[in-house]
């Protein structure tokens, strides 16, 4: 069995993903447009995405850009990713963060070298943990 997250944004998705992309030390990224499946779309729909997909180390992030039930924005969640060392998780953290909000600054926790929470220019709340060893 595996979990998998899935992410709705506004219009944004495949914007979102190729910043995930270059972020992350993703592989596979695969975006599908409302215009690749019906060329008659018209603009903006036709550029939101129906589908993507991003492999981030061993999880699989999924999404798409919400179009007839209405985006709410994300809440309740953090995608958490975990780094080997913390000068990645600095470099995650600084990346996720232009443009974004910072509800925790990156410090050192009792669990953590490095550990902080962020909501991204997109909308998705991250969390980027360092962790100490158990």
């Amino acid at each position: 069995m595996k979990a998998s997250a899935y992410l709705n944004f506004d219009g944004n998705c495949a914007e979102a993903f190729r910043f995930y992309e270059k972020t992350f030390p993703g592989t596979g990224l695969h975006i599908m447009t409302q215009g690749d499946m019906n060329k008659e779309a018209k603009a903006p729909e036709k550029d939101w995405a129906i589908h993507a997909f991003l492999k981030i180390g061993d999880t699989d992030i999924m999404a798409s850009d919400v179009f007839n039930f209405g985006y709410t924005k994300p809440a309740g969640f953090h995608v958490a990713i975990n780094v080997d060392t913390p000068a990645e998780a600095e470099r995650v953290f600084k990346a996720l963060s232009e443009g974004g909000q910072v509800t925790m600054e990156m410090e050192e926790t009792f669990f953590a070298h490095r550990f902080g929470q962020l909501v991204d220019r997109f909308g998705t709340p991250w969390m980027i943990v360092s962790a100490k060893p158990s």
